[in-house]
């Protein structure tokens, strides 16, 4: 795994698929027709609540050897095991093969761009306490670029997935100790619903959240926001609150996103469209904040080959800005993976690595004064 870093997106197999100048011109329907599955879906039984039980189907525990949620760059260090916040984390998508709908879960490609993802996500978590990332059977990428009817029951059986182990986690970590929640892209989703479903209806679970990072994915303030148990974080040491993300360079192009939001329901059964998005800025963890880039900490630089990276301190902005979007200026250079729009959904996390790792230690500071 150390020989590759991190960034393993479905970006990638559309630049092997046809030049990078193809790409930008007609990169959403080449994903399209390269991505989703022409094949039946196949339905599984849901997941036995035990399985999770099994350590072979973690990615990420503290007793886990090789933890790629361990990882960090120079000059940091991950926190004691055992203490502070206990972590769940939902991994984005790593399954990008259109012969299924769902990864199957021993797959190991699958598994193995994971690990990456934590090693350049949830590690920003891994000083506030003790990381938790299952495996679940995601749904493909290209479950996520249509609307058929087995792109539902996809993502379906992944929430199972995800609900069953957040049971377990529960279960591991006992019934006292703070919970930070996160996710990214598909992992944002699921982490949706999990609130919705999980914590808006337990009270005693919903006061032992610090935080939950509903990074990657549109979370409307209007429809969404009152079901998911949380409000979102208004001020920088604020707890039990939601922050949420999506990135982009200027000039942004989100029409892709909001073709796709405006056309869905929201959680309280109304449409979404129209509604605002929650717009956390990470630089301030603040709500439709704007920051200049003397406020960033440090961006996760990959290197050339991938395998290691570095901080850049001081170099991207973000604004809050046009339905919640995070506005970042003209964008650095992390790698060739930005989507179509000037969309740094794949750099969600590292472009404010450092900037994420101080706000989950301070609001767990503020969490247990």
């Amino acid at each position: 795994m150390a020989r590759k870093f991190l960034y393993f997106v479905a970006a990638m197999i559309v630049l092997a698929i046809a030049a990078l100048l193809a790409y930008r011109l007609f990169g959403t329907d080449m994903i399209r027709m390269a991505m989703v599955p022409r094949a039946t879906f196949e339905a599984q039984r849901e997941a036995p609540r035990n399985i999770y039980a099994r350590k072979i189907m973690w990615l990420a525990r503290p007793d886990a050897p090789g933890n790629p949620a361990l990882w960090t760059p120079p000059g940091y260090t991950p926190g004691q095991r055992g203490t502070g916040a206990a972590i769940f984390f939902i991994h984005p998508t790593s399954y990008i093969n259109r012969d299924h709908w769902n990864a199957p879960i021993d797959d190991p490609e699958t598994n193995a761009r994971a690990e990456l993802f934590l090693r350049g996500q949830a590690s920003a978590f891994n000083e506030a306490g003790d990381i938790w990332a299952p495996r679940y059977r995601q749904a493909t990428f290209g479950a996520f670029l249509t609307s058929a009817a087995e792109s539902e029951r996809a993502l379906a059986l992944a929430y199972g997935d995800v609900s069953a182990a957040f049971d377990r986690f529960l279960k591991e970590v006992g019934p006292t100790r703070p919970i930070i929640l996160a996710g990214h892209s598909q992992g944002g989703a699921h982490l949706t619903r999990l609130l919705r479903d999980r914590i808006a209806t337990d009270p005693k679970l919903r006061a032992r959240i610090v935080a939950a990072y509903v990074v990657g994915w549109p979370v409307s303030r209007a429809t969404d926001l009152p079901r998911m148990g949380l409000p979102e974080c208004r001020t920088a040491d604020q707890t039990g609150c939601i922050l949420s993300w999506e990135s982009f360079a200027e000039p942004a192009d989100p029409s892709l996103i909001v073709d796709a939001y405006d056309a869905t329901i929201g959680f309280d059964g109304r449409p979404r469209k129209g509604t605002p998005i929650v717009c956390t800025n990470p630089l301030t963890g603040t709500a439709d904040a704007a920051a200049p880039a003397t406020a960033n900490l440090g961006t996760l630089v990959p290197a050339a080959d991938l395998a290691t990276a570095t901080m850049a301190v001081g170099s991207v902005p973000a604004r809050c800005a046009d339905r919640g979007f995070l506005l970042i200026g003209d964008g650095p250079n992390l790698g060739p993976y930005v989507l179509p729009g000037n969309n740094y959904h794949v750099y969600d996390y590292s472009l404010f690595w450092a900037n994420v790792r101080a706000d989950a230690n301070r609001r767990l500071k503020a969490f247990a004064q």
